[in-house]
């Protein structure tokens, strides 16, 4: 099984690909449709992510695994093919999110701990025999802003910690590879200097927790942030920087044994994740394969030109074949300002 886990972890990011974040829960989906007047029903949801998943070139050649919300792993397309077959047809892997969202802490106000963990091992066991083969799992640091000191708590990155690693070694018992997932915010008016102290010590703790969970790092994923300057902070860093000091970051926390880190957009733009990931790439020899996992980043073109009509799906399947170039070529340090203006 270890050979196994290992094989999908270091695919998860082979060059020139990345990771499609399409596990949107209900919720998130239905505002992503309401943005483009669309209702939030069954059959709408399977539409929309079938068209992307049925852009095959773009799998092919750009995405190596997908990211379902439960309910789309047990989907099928309008044929009657599962989609998870389509994913599968297209030489990419079908990924499944396992959390149950981020709750309250107890007596932490303003901090969450993402929750999850009960009757998880039936679940996985179900999960690989619906085809998944590997899972993710989210779990949420909040800076908090000027008026909030504190924030994070070690207590809230401790508990955090503690539950990727639990899910992680589930994951591995059952033959899944883990994408752990701890995502300092964005959110707030902190300068880039404060990320990277929050992002060292999540990463350092989230490892130290995998060690003691006895998880396999060989045969697992990292999806961290960037290290970058809060949305609301007056400076904002530049793509070198950014590049900079989320390599330097990485460096002082994630082991060598790791072998695919792929970065969550969390919020940027999609030229600003695309540019951020390709500044890494062409400037810094790292020890992992260097890769993204968007959802936003990947999926807000495509999905204003689908606009929930099926006559639209050529015109949003040319959008997302774009993005999901764009980000390949990053994943090489091959990006440009010149391509990504280029006409999809």
């Amino acid at each position: 099984m270890n050979h196994q886990l290992v094989e999908i972890a270091q695919a998860m990011g082979a060059r020139g690909k990345g990771i499609l974040a399409a596990d949107e829960s209900t919720g998130t989906i239905a505002k992503r449709l309401d943005s483009i007047g669309v209702e939030s029903t069954e059959e709408k949801r399977r539409d929309y992510r079938e068209m992307l998943f049925r852009t095959s070139d773009a799998l092919q050649e750009h995405i190596s695994g997908v990211i379902l919300f439960e309910e789309t792993l047990r989907q099928s397309a309008a044929d009657g093919t599962p989609l998870v077959q389509l994913i599968s047809d297209a030489g990419s892997i079908p990924g499944i999110k396992i959390d149950k969202g981020a709750k309250d802490l107890a007596g932490a106000p303003g901090e969450k701990v993402t929750e999850g963990l009960d009757g998880l091992r039936e679940r996985l066991a179900e999960y690989y025999d619906l085809g998944a083969r590997f899972t993710k799992w989210r779990a949420v640091i909040d800076i908090g802003r000027g008026g909030e000191p504190g924030m994070p708590s070690w207590y809230c990155i401790l508990a955090n910690a503690h539950a990727l690693a639990r899910m992680a070694a589930l994951s591995q018992e059952q033959g899944l590879v883990p994408i752990v997932e701890p995502e300092v915010l964005m959110d707030g008016d902190h300068d880039i200097d404060r990320c990277f102290e929050v992002t060292e010590a999540t990463l350092k703790a989230t490892y130290r927790a995998l060690s003691e969970q006895q998880v396999l790092l060989e045969g697992s994923v990292l999806k961290p942030n960037m290290v970058l300057s809060g949305k609301l902070c007056g400076t904002q860093a530049g793509v070198e920087e950014v590049a900079e000091k989320t390599v330097k970051c990485l460096k002082r926390g994630v082991p060598a044994a790791v072998p695919t880190v792929v970065f969550l957009s969390g919020g940027q733009s999609d030229v600003e994740a695309t540019a951020h990931l390709n500044a890494m790439n062409a400037g810094y020899e790292m020890p992992w394969n260097l890769s993204f996992s968007y959802g936003r980043a990947l999926q807000a073109a495509p999905l204003q030109a689908w606009g929930g009509s099926l006559d639209n799906n050529p015109s949003a399947q040319s959008a997302f074949r774009h993005r999901a170039r764009m980000n390949g070529l990053a994943t090489l340090g091959e990006w440009s300002m010149d391509l990504e203006q280029a006409a999809p």
